[in-house]
């Protein structure tokens, strides 16, 4: 880990690492990832919110809404690991400007030519996969900023652009009943265009990055068992909190009978607990070490996940639902507290595929929900599995904690 700071007079210099965290970085560029992975944060779990209606237009069976809901999740995942590449190759204010240009083109494509079939939202799900794949660019840009002392904070507050997928289930479902659902798809271009520019114009790529490597050479750490377990362990945290965020509100108007503004609202009291203790996960685990704070976030969200899958009322599941994401989105913040820890050197292809991980989990979730409420006429099994993966994910860290710390020697805690 580079112990190096921007000293805030003297444009891409390095200084020696501060104590306060707000000297120890670059805060434009902090906030213009922040903005960059709150507005593709959105617009990547937009299908979610509008499920409902989308689903009533095209006539679309369970399986069908989860599938449709999964999509954007799937591709998300599997572009981490390109935008990781990216990002180690062309830096990360680069990578982050195609990505952005390209989720603007689909959408308004989207809008423009409209979408009649299963098949076309499909489509559109590869398109929003390039914004859930900005984690892969955001994290990155904002990290190699800041020591190893302020990483859980600095990953914790750019990965606090997840907060987006509360403006998704806040603000769709209602300009949908006004507007009719397609035209949210272009409605959306428009706070994206306006981040696009305030990002080009803020972020800047830290000037202690890595040298370009081999391609072969970015998959080095997958001959290694940390980062395997390191991409298990998100693919619980993060999947449950995007697989959660993109299905809830198919769960509230399919269990309860809300419609659809009332269960984006739901959604988005859940999301917004999840997302507003991301940094609070990353500096816990910056105080208690990434281990404690990862374990105690697990027995919490497999409770909860287990809770909800007998739940018989709506206040019952919506308290459980705000448990289970405050949890995982502690545990998102703890995770990558670890991540630059253990791969610095490779932090920008480490990201990407615990990023992928987390997606594909997020994918799992939102699917196999769909697929079970199709199978049992109920939504019970696919919470009960994914609490059960919790308590697989627990007994993970209990028997490599001991490894890490004696291992490990970054100077925070582990």
């Amino acid at each position: 880990m580079a112990t190096a700071y921007w000293d805030g007079d003297k444009e891409g210099e390095l200084a020696p690492a501060a104590t306060s965290f707000w000297k120890a970085g670059h805060t434009p560029t902090l906030i213009a990832a922040f903005l960059y992975f709150d507005l593709a944060f959105m617009v990547w779990v937009l299908l979610g919110p509008l499920a409902p209606m989308i689903a009533k237009t095209l006539m679309l069976t369970p399986a069908e809404k989860g599938l449709m809901v999964a999509t954007p999740t799937l591709m998300g995942a599997l572009l981490r690991v390109v935008n990781g590449l990216l990002v180690d190759r062309i830096g990360p204010k680069l990578s982050g400007a195609i990505s952005q240009v390209i989720v603007i083109i689909g959408l308004f494509t989207a809008w423009a030519t409209g979408i009649d079939s299963f098949e076309g939202t499909l489509a559109l799900g590869v398109v929003l996969g390039f914004a859930g794949a900005s984690f892969a660019i955001a994290l990155p840009l904002a990290s190699r900023w800041y020591p190893a002392e302020h990483q859980g904070k600095a990953m914790g507050l750019a990965g606090m652009g997840n907060s987006g997928t509360v403006l998704a289930a806040l603000f769709a479902p209602g300009l949908a009943k006004l507007f009719g659902w397609n035209a949210v798809l272009g409605l959306a271009c428009i706070p994206l265009s306006i981040v696009f520019v305030t990002y080009m114009i803020m972020a800047k790529d830290a000037p202690n990055a890595p040298q370009p490597k081999k391609m072969i050479d970015y998959f080095e750490p997958l001959k290694q068992a940390d980062a395997w377990l390191l991409m298990a362990f998100y693919a619980v945290t993060f999947g449950g909190f995007v697989g959660l965020a993109a299905s809830l509100p198919i769960y509230f108007t399919d269990q309860f009978g809300l419609n659809p503004v009332m269960a984006g609202y739901c959604t988005a009291g859940c999301v917004f607990a999840g997302s507003l203790v991301r940094p609070m996960g990353g500096a816990l685990a910056d105080k208690i070490g990434g281990v404690k704070a990862l374990m105690i976030v697990y027995v919490v969200a497999a409770i909860a996940l287990a809770g909800v899958a007998f739940a018989t009322t709506l206040a019952s599941a919506l308290s459980l639902f705000v448990l289970a994401m405050l949890a995982l989105g502690t545990g998102n913040g703890s995770v990558f507290q670890l991540v630059p820890q253990r791969f610095q050197a490779e932090i920008g292809v480490m990201t990407g595929l615990v990023g992928m991980a987390g997606g594909i989990g997020g994918f799992y979730l939102a699917s196999s929900l769909g697929f079970a409420k199709q199978l049992t006429g109920s939504f019970s099994a696919g919470f009960l599995i994914f609490a059960g993966l919790a308590v697989i994910a627990f007994a993970g860290l209990a028997l490599v904690k001991a490894r890490w710390r004696a291992n490990w020697s970054t100077g925070a805690r582990i």
